[in-house]
């Protein structure tokens, strides 16, 4: 009991409780200047391109398996399918004819990821975590896999500058329990400056 119970502690600390929520909500403020900056931008093309929704707004499960709405920029057609890998993981792969063409631009460069910035400040997501599951996806969590659950989840995470898409399902679940576990400030600024890296580079942003 006491070895799991420590385990369990970094999620619960101090830090993991009110820091880093206390990090996310200015950090959050002073990007939402940034968002409405690419808001005009991303909403012209998106428009421009097929005349359909600027957002893309699905439900996914947070911290404590709460559902919520995540918003991110569109980059498929309208009213595409949902499609669904044999691992369980949402798939979209290179040259998928879903993702329109200023789609598979915002999904390169990570900015469709940037009306996230939304979910933080209304506490839904952090900065640094692993990344929001769908429901089905959720209920394919065993045993400690549960515990991913136990820290909000993020913009960028452990698994993302460690394989993002690229990774298989028990990879990414069992990288992002590593994070659970081992939350804190300076592992949280190391995935932060990595995490721009793999966007510049845009590494595994489709599924294999």
């Amino acid at each position: 009991m006491a070895t799991s119970a420590a385990r369990r502690a970094p999620a619960r600390g101090f830090y993991a409780r009110v820091v880093k929520r206390a990090i996310d909500t200015v950090l959050s403020l002073i990007g939402m200047v940034f968002f409405l900056v690419i808001f005009v931008f991303v909403a012209i093309a998106i428009k421009h391109e097929d005349g359909g929704p600027v957002f893309y707004n699905a439900e996914r499960i947070g911290r404590d398996f709460k559902p919520f709405k995540m918003y991110k920029f569109r980059s498929m057609r309208p009213g595409a399918a949902l499609r669904i890998a044999e691992d369980g993981l949402a798939w979209v792969g290179d040259d998928d004819p879903r993702v329109t063409k200023v789609g598979d631009f915002l999904r390169r460069t990570s900015i469709d990821e940037v009306p996230q910035i939304i979910n933080i400040l209304r506490g839904d997501m952090s900065f640094i975590g692993p990344r929001p599951d769908l429901r089905e996806e959720t209920a394919l969590y065993e045993g400690a896999q549960r515990r991913r659950l136990d820290v909000s989840p993020g913009i960028g995470g452990y698994a993302q500058v460690n394989g993002r898409n690229a990774l298989t399902r028990e990879d990414r679940l069992a990288l992002d329990l590593q994070y659970v576990d081992s939350i804190s400030f300076v592992l949280d600024c190391r995935i932060f400056w990595r995490s721009i890296v793999t966007a510049l580079r845009g590494d595994g942003i489709y599924n294999r």
